[in-house]
């Protein structure tokens, strides 16, 4: 008899006509201005002209990398009620990053390991790996202090069928049941969890600012915590059933480069395939707990599958968050990305890597297929390192889950992996584990090992396999897109650039993806471009777009509604509402005007030399007055003077152009500057329309969360001085059109 499918693959025909529709129609429009400003380029107003034009070649080209998204959206069906029973199920290794317990609070980072820890697979299948890259011994103990909890936490779960696995998360919930012996357990398990964070929070205060040397010069340290290091203890009398628990502190030291995250998960996939080597990994930041507790079977039904499994590398599940706020002002829910970009990869060669939540197969981050047969162990000393006899063996060899004795032995040699110096004149970095040529090691990961053959899917089942801490405030959201998009551009900048690189290795339109995401920074110059140039035109009587009365100008009013009507359908079908659609704009034009500025700026610097790379975790410790804000949909403009003056900059200007447009034709009374000038003044309406909380915030707000009276004088001297030097430097230019008969 036929076995039945594990999961079904469905392709949106309707929807991909849509786009494919749209694309042709919009790249027509394009194609004209391009034409439009080609045949009027030897203008009076040559240098604006040219700026805006090129700000519109840049826009066309993201937007012809993006239409690759939505060329094949696919959804995909699993049904792990059809796999094989546990015991036959493959191990899995999962690895919780941390780094810093004061930016992330230990009781988080422990919850999320709890929530794994119970996840719906044999215990005895499952191992989890903590890294601390701080090196704090508060987290070491609070390890230990979660390891004793989970042997009451993990039973109840499985006992009872709890769906919610993450304590901090199942007793914010209210539980309406029948069962008297339930609640009774709960209200049992609830006291535990009480005395847990009670000892968590006596570990904190005992262990403030007590590190192993400090969070950038450490020795290693691997500790395998619980009694029995099988991870099954006596309670009560009775066994329980615990996965295996592992903390692991990497060596660092001031001299070595440590190569941020990624760093962290190639020492993890070492030592974890000294002591369990499981053929599959799942990879979660520490505030990422588990929602789902079959989010791993979910996964096999994937791997396991004969018609994808051998070419698969990993199961890509969505960023969810739990604390999001029904208006989400900051966009942090990402749903329409996560919607439409990784839906329409998946219906090619699958999604990128995002960093969180997705289960890997062990053999695609080595780089390569090994096998006991005809094994060189000096050639694989020279690419997977100078280590002993086991890890290399471990290359070739099966899961040891439950194997006590192998474990112990092989405690010796993980600190030798854990060290420092022991990449050194290897491939780990290059060919083998995490990638290490960009802070985005997640995007330069799936990169590679879509261009060396492997293929990806998107999980995105209707509860969400995971969630996580979104950014809450301003400040956060803009660094942490600085971050990413630094390395994003860096990706470009190198050898590794998707339209080169990839091209003979890849699909062209998994090339058009991948080249979007690295080039995405790249907004910040036509976004820079267009909120200052049409503006200081308008002040200066300089036209650059078409008059209302010309054809052309149906063009360009079609090119703009294009893309906005179009995102709004993404939206729409997402999930999302008119109010995510305003807030996703808004937040391009501030994130373009800072975060992808600031990320382009700083992967400039690195390239020549001027900056080293750095990595700053996002805080997941909350100010209680910045949620209040977000949760009522107010802006928060406690940021770094360094984004905020750009942005009220050109707000200001933008104000000043708008005032200066509307003043010529209802006060000078001249009706044929609106038909010439309609289109710059409607540019920097819209602008103002969609930042409106920038001007309320400098303008109306007084208090705490309100610009402030320094950041806004500060800008209008930079409103002030920009218009002041372009009124002298289109003096030369008004004259000659004025006069230009000479």
């Amino acid at each position: 008899m036929e076995a039945l499918p594990l999961h079904h693959c469905k392709l949106h025909k309707w929807q991909a006509f849509i786009h494919r529709i749209h694309a042709f129609i919009h790249s027509i429009a394009l194609i004209s201005i391009i034409y439009y400003r080609l045949s009027s380029i030897f203008l009076p107003a040559a240098l604006p002209w040219l700026l805006v034009f090129v700000s519109e070649i840049f826009l066309s080209l993201l937007w012809l990398f993006c239409a690759a998204f939505t060329w094949r959206p696919v959804s995909r069906t699993v049904f792990p009620e059809r796999l094989s029973p546990g015991d036959e199920l493959p191990a899995i290794d999962v690895f919780v990053c941390t780094a810093d317990p004061k930016a992330e609070p230990p009781l988080g980072v422990m919850n999320t390991v709890l929530s794994v820890m119970a996840l719906d697979y044999p215990p005895e299948k499952l191992s989890v790996y903590l890294s601390d890259d701080g090196g704090a011994s508060v987290t070491l103990r609070s390890l230990r202090e979660t390891r004793r909890f989970s042997r009451a936490w993990v039973p109840f779960c499985r006992e009872f069928g709890v769906v919610n696995r993450c304590p901090e998360a199942f007793f914010a919930e209210a539980h309406d049941s029948s069962s008297v012996e339930f609640l009774d357990e709960k209200e049992r398990i609830k006291r535990e969890y009480e005395r847990f964070r009670e000892r968590l929070r006596v570990v904190g205060e005992e262990e403030e600012d007590a590190t192993i040397g400090n969070g950038q010069n450490h020795p290693p340290s691997i500790e395998v915590i619980g009694e029995g290091q099988s991870g099954i203890d006596a309670a009560n009398g009775s066994k329980v059933e615990v996965p295996l628990v592992v903390y692991v502190s990497r060596e660092k030291r001031p001299s070595s480069p440590h190569h941020f995250k990624a760093g962290a998960l190639n020492t993890l996939l070492r030592v974890s395939g000294l002591i369990s080597n499981s053929p599959y990994i799942l990879v979660l930041d520490c505030d990422m707990y588990s929602n789902d507790p079959s989010s791993a079977r979910q996964a096999m039904c994937f791997h396991l599958d004969p018609t994808i499994s051998s070419s698969l590398a990993f199961v890509q599940f969505p960023q969810k968050f739990h604390n999001l706020s029904n208006n989400d002002i900051y966009t942090s829910a990402l749903a329409t990305f996560f919607e439409v970009k990784w839906r329409g990869m998946d219906g090619l060669r699958g999604p990128v890597l995002s960093g969180t939540c997705f289960y890997i197969k062990r053999k695609a981050l080595y780089g390569m297929t090994i096998t006991p047969k005809d094994v060189d162990i000096t050639k694989l000393r020279d690419s997977f390192g100078p280590s002993s006899y086991q890890f290399t063996s471990s290359l070739t060899r099966s899961s040891i889950n439950g194997n006590t004795d192998l474990v112990d032995s092989l405690l010796k040699e993980t600190e030798s992996v854990a060290s420092c110096a022991y990449e050194k004149d290897t491939q780990w970095g290059k060919d083998i584990g995490f990638m290490y040529n960009s802070v985005v090691e997640d995007y330069a990961t799936g990169f590679m090992l879509h261009c060396r053959g492997w293929s990806s899917v998107f999980c995105n089942p209707a509860r969400a396999a995971f969630l996580g801490s979104a950014t809450t405030n301003l400040n956060d959201t803009l660094v942490q897109g600085t971050r990413w998009n630094s390395g994003l551009l860096d990706c470009l900048l190198s050898r590794f650039c998707p339209l080169i690189y990839g091209l003979p290795r890849m699909p062209i339109l998994d090339c058009f993806c991948y080249a979007y995401l690295a080039a995405q920074p790249l907004y910040c110059l036509p976004a820079w471009c267009l909120a200052v140039v049409p503006q200081l035109c308008l002040l200066n009587n300089l036209p650059i777009y078409p008059k209302v009365s010309s054809p052309w100008f149906m063009i360009y009013a079609f090119a703009f509604i294009s893309p906005l009507a179009k995102y709004l359908w993404d939206v729409v079908i997402s999930g999302g509402t008119t109010q995510t659609w305003w807030n996703e704009w808004r937040m391009w034009m501030i994130k373009s005007i800072t975060a992808y500025f600031y990320g382009s700026l700083d992967a400039v610097m690195k390239l020549i030399g001027i900056r080293k790379a750095s990595f700053i975790p996002t805080s997941k410790v909350v100010d209680e007055e910045q949620l209040n804000r977000y949760q009522k949909g107010i802006f928060d403009f406690q940021a770094s003077p360094i984004f905020l003056v750009p942005l009220v900059t050109l707000t200001m200007l933008n104000m000043l152009a708008l005032t200066s447009g509307i003043a010529k034709v209802l006060v000078v009374g001249r009706l044929r500057l609106l038909d010439e000038f309609f289109g710059q003044v409607f540019v920097s309406f819209f602008i103002l329309l969609v930042n409106y909380p920038i001007v309320e915030g400098m303008v109306f707000r007084k208090d705490k969360g309100g610009i402030s009276l320094r950041v806004t004088m500060l800008s209008a001297l930079h409103a002030v001085v920009v218009v002041t030097l372009s009124f002298i430097c289109f003096l030369p230019v008004k004259d000659r059109i004025s006069h230009p008969a000479r």
